[in-house]
């Protein structure tokens, strides 16, 4: 039986996304990095281990640094993934994952879905990533965008709420009100919890089938999505 989609989401006017987890398949792309250097060195973890390190590692360097480049916060995890992992560092492991990003793929739904959501409302992705690495994605989402705010852009990461506030500013001077805009993420840690606390609606695109884990922190109790997809797909489907 197909759900009704609630009339907030089928009168959005602009839709604000998560790009890496939700849009791109980045947990596929670390992994093809993580992988084979773990192999190489004998690492005694499982692809969930490695993701959720990457994970850990990935917010610390952020919370501590929130000016630097993203590329640069994905060369230091690299150094300190070797060092997690008791494994000697290496320049060229940590130089390969910091320009990993353009390689990482867009998950199969993404390009039409975005496309169809597009007929009807703006399409703004709030991503924490740099505007270089993200030059490299860009055309694996098939779509012009409506507009783009990056951690580059804020001088911070999510969760930090300045990113979602940074859209909603851009949004407003478009004539969408916040109310007419929806959070649509995978990462419960990074995107629901400023999105809900600045008051959005959001949707919560369950890449992972309701499996915990992977490459992001586990989020605070209670929060709660407005509205739970298992791809992008079903929520371009339930839009109409």
């Amino acid at each position: 039986m197909t759900v009704a989609a609630p009339v907030w989401l089928r009168e959005a006017r602009a839709f604000t996304f998560d790009c890496y987890g939700t849009l791109i398949d980045w947990e596929t792309g670390i992994l093809a990095i993580l992988r084979p250097w773990a192999d190489a060195h004998r690492v005694a973890a499982d692809d969930e281990a490695l993701l959720a390190a990457f994970g850990e590692v990935e917010h610390e360097v952020q919370a501590a640094a929130p000016g630097r480049p993203y590329s640069d916060v994905l060369r230091v995890v690299g150094d300190r993934l070797a060092d997690r992992f008791g494994v000697p560092r290496s320049a060229r492991h940590s130089a390969r994952l910091a320009a990993s990003v353009a390689e990482w793929p867009a998950f199969a739904d993404t390009p039409a879905a975005l496309r169809a959501l597009q007929r009807k409302s703006l399409l703004v992705v709030v991503s924490n990533v740099d505007h270089a690495s993200f030059a490299g994605t860009r055309p694996r989402l098939r779509v012009v965008l409506d507009d783009l705010v990056t951690a580059e852009d804020v001088g911070a990461y999510k969760p930090d709420p300045r990113l979602l506030a940074a859209a909603l500013e851009r949004l407003r001077a478009k004539g969408v009100a916040r109310e007419q805009a929806v959070h649509v993420a995978q990462s419960l840690f990074h995107d629901h919890v400023p999105a809900k606390a600045l008051g959005m609606r959001t949707v919560w695109v369950d890449r992972r089938a309701g499996r915990p884990g992977g490459a992001t922190p586990p989020p605070p109790a209670g929060v709660q999505p407005d509205l739970t997809v298992r791809s992008l797909a079903e929520l371009a489907e339930l839009r109409g």
